[in-house]
This record gives structure tokens, C-alpha cells and sequence, in this order.
């Protein structure tokens, strides 16, 4: 027990962080790790030979069980719509030799289920295969008698190359695409510009915002507690009001920007792609500048009171002050500010989803809107993890060159 005591004392932080890596694995290490995986294959959910991961050749036993268990049970009713005698014994006979195919693919995979891996022979003997049981349907199907299922029948045949499953491996193949894709520069582009303008445009309101929360003065704490509320409000809730705001036929804000003469007409402002694009922006920063301000507060009252003072004593104005004793002090909070909304800017998605959907024609696509319409209207998994994971290197080209462009030291020597 006194071991177990002293071990604890020595390594107490380890086995204290314990859970935080435990939930860093689980919720932001592993996803990154499977999309990463998944976008070295054409993963597709909605196509049976690409709703895996294959580096080799495969086969689908459960396909081919099926295949055949529906071909049987269509030839017994056709046995049954037949009007000639002649034609209930050609059935039969195919029925039997369709049958000794099947039990031909069983002995190559004894005890075997689910999806194996296949080589060079095994796939020469499984066309063939479905070569026979094609071509001996398609000769039972040109005697002239009253057949009903022919179309179905021939179509369920046709699955047992679908139980053939090519490698889907690509490798790099996917981020080529994706560099050659014009509909993700579009979306970079619309990203950039988004995250420029309404980070730009949180930043100088934020301070503003932080520089009056910070003034002594009566009913400061009331201030910053009702400035507060657009940040409190989630981000889906938020876009829900603006939209109701920017509706064309009932919206206040509409009803106003066509009034002053910024838009033609209210029903105009999310049907075109600039103010479109606009409202967006403007919906953003009204959301989110109270965090920025929030973070500014904090470097904010950090500075020393003592150095204004003296910089009044020697005579500087306001500012002076502002430009020499407050910015440069407050340099390490604008950082961190502008690092964690810019990141969050550039992954938008909720707030562009609920007000335009992307639209009208894709003008207001941000890259996360395009990859997650790759990955769940298209299940192009192995496409969209490949688009994702371009958004994320973005994201970390922009994170460096803050830091390198800003030469920020957060943590003194």
C-alpha cells in the first residue's frame, strides 16, 4: 500500500490526464485517423463493390447466396406460368445445372462466409461461372412461352458479377481530384473571403466592444452580460432568427435593406449571390463578436493601470496610449483571438446550412457545406474525406502563418 502511495505521488499527474487523452483519442485522433484512411480508397456506401475498404480482389459470398436463392425461387414460378410441358422440363434442367454451378463456387470457399479475398484462378473460374448462368437463362428465355419474370430474373443473374469485387484502393488518386476540381477552389474562395471580412470586421468591433466593457463606469456589469447573449445563443438558433429576419416577404431586415435602396426588392437579398453572401457575414459577426470581445476583455485587464499614468504624465493622449501601451500589450490576446475564430470561421457550416443551404447556385458553398454533401447526399466517402482533410491542412497553413507573421511569444522567458 505505501508503494502504491509513493507511485501515485511520483506519476499523480500522468494518471490525471488520463481521461483527457482518452477523449482526445476517441473524439479527435481516431476520426482524423479513419479519414484519413478513407480517402487512399474510392469508398463509396450507395455502390455493393465499393461500400469497403479493399486493397485485393474479393468476392461476396452473402451476395452470391442470395443471387442464387432468388434465381431458384423465379424459376419455380415460371415452372408454374409455363403453358408447355417441354418448356417446365428445359426449366427444370437449367435449374439443375444452375445448381451444380453453385455447388461449384461452395467447394472453393468451404466453411467460408461473408467477403473473401479472391486470386487470378478463383476470379477467371467465377466470371466464367456467371457466364453459364447468364447464357443458360438467356437460352431458356428464347422459347417462345409465356414467361413473366425474364426482365427480373436476368437482373438478379446479373448480381453475381456484382459479387466480384474489385480493389478500390487509389492512393493519392483522391487529392489529385481534388485539386482538380473546380467546385472546391469555388468553395475555398467563398471560405476565404467569408473568413477575411467577418473575422476582420469581429476584430475591430470586438475591441471596441472589449475597450468599453473594460471602462469603469455604471451598469458595466449589466453590459457585459446583455453583450454576451448573441454568443450564448447557439449557432443553429441564431441562423433560424436571421433567416426569419431576411425572409423577402415578412423579414424586418429585408423589408428595411430594400427601403434604403441596398437591395431592388426584400425578396432579392438571399436570392442573389453578393448579399446573399452579405447577410451571411452580417449574421456572423453580429453572433460572434461578443467572444472576440470576451477574450480582448481578459488581455484588457491585465495591462497595468500604472502604465497609463505614466503616459499621461508625459503627455500622451488617448491615443497614443491606445496605439503604444495597449495594442502591443494586447498583441498575445489578438492572437489567440483571431487563431480560434479564424479556425472557426473557415470550418462554417451551420450558419451558411440553416440561411442558404450554400445557395443560390453554390455561391455561399463553404468547403465543409461541399464536403459534407460529398460525403451524405453522394456517400462519396472516400472523395469527401480526401475534400475534409484539404480543408484541414488549410486550416493549419493559416494557424502558422499567424504565428509566424504575428511573432507572437505567449509564454515569456
Amino acid at each position: 500500500m505505501r508503494k502504491m502511495n509513493a507511485w501515485l505521488d511520483h506519476h499523480l499527474g500522468y494518471v490525471l490526464v488520463i481521461p483527457a487523452l482518452i477523449f482526445i483519442i476517441l473524439f479527435s485522433l481516431w476520426p482524423v485517423a479513419q479519414s484519413t484512411r478513407f480517402s487512399f480508397f474510392d469508398f463509396q456506401l450507395n455502390d455493393q463493390q465499393k461500400s469497403g475498404l479493399y486493397f485485393t480482389e474479393q468476392y461476396n459470398l452473402k451476395l452470391m447466396h442470395e443471387t442464387f436463392d432468388y434465381i431458384d425461387y423465379y424459376l419455380e414460378i415460371e415452372k408454374d406460368t409455363v403453358k408447355q410441358s417441354s418448356t417446365q422440363e428445359r426449366i427444370q434442367d437449367t435449374q439443375q445445372e444452375i445448381l451444380e454451378i453453385y455447388e461449384s463456387i461452395q467447394a472453393m470457399f468451404p466453411g467460408q462466409t461473408g467477403i473473401v479475398s479472391i486470386n487470378d484462378q478463383e476470379h477467371e473460374f467465377l466470371v466464367k461461372a456467371s457466364d453459364q448462368v447468364l447464357a443458360g437463362l438467356e437460352a431458356l428465355y428464347r422459347i417462345e412461352d409465356d414467361f413473366n419474370l425474364q426482365e427480373d430474373i436476368m437482373m438478379v443473374a446479373s448480381e453475381l458479377e456484382t459479387s466480384i469485387i474489385q480493389p478500390n484502393y487509389v492512393g493519392l488518386k483522391n487529392f489529385q481530384s481534388v485539386l482538380r476540381d473546380p467546385r472546391v477552389w469555388q468553395t475555398i474562395r467563398v471560405t476565404l473571403f467569408f473568413t477575411s471580412i467577418s473575422v476582420g470586421m469581429e476584430l475591430v468591433f470586438g475591441l471596441i466592444l472589449a475597450l468599453i466593457m473594460n471602462k469603469a463606469m455604471i451598469g458595466r456589469g449589466l453590459i457585459r452580460t446583455f453583450s454576451l447573449i448573441p454568443w450564448a445563443i447557439p449557432t443553429s438558433v441564431a441562423a433560424l432568427m436571421w433567416a426569419y429576419l431576411y425572409n423577402g416577404s415578412s423579414g424586418i431586415v429585408a423589408l428595411i435593406l430594400a427601403r434604403v435602396g441596398i437591395v431592388e426588392q426584400a425578396t432579392d437579398l438571399m436570392l442573389t449571390s453578393s448579399s446573399a453572401l452579405w447577410s451571411i457575414i452580417f449574421a456572423d459577426v453580429w453572433k460572434t463578436t461578443p467572444y472576440f470581445a470576451l477574450l480582448l476583455l481578459a488581455g484588457l485587464q491585465v495591462i497595468p493601470d500604472s502604465l497609463y499614468e505614466s503616459a499621461m504624465l508625459d503627455g500622451a493622449n488617448k491615443w497614443k496610449q491606445f496605439l503604444h501601451i495597449t495594442l502591443p500589450l494586447l498583441k498575445p490576446s489578438i492572437l489567440v483571438a483571431l487563431l480560434f475564430r479564424t479556425l472557426d470561421a473557415f470550418r462554417i457550416f451551420d450558419l451558411i446550412w440553416v440561411l442558404t443551404g450554400g445557395g443560390p447556385g453554390g455561391t455561399t458553398e463553404s468547403i465543409s457545406i461541399y464536403g459534407y454533401k460529398v460525403m451524405f447526399a453522394q456517400t462519396r466517402f472516400g472523395y469527401g474525406a480526401a475534400i475534409i482533410l484539404v480543408m484541414a491542412l488549410c486550416v493549419g497553413v493559416i494557424s502558422y502563418l499567424y504565428i509566424k507573421f504575428l511573432d507572437i511569444q505567449l509564454i515569456s522567458d
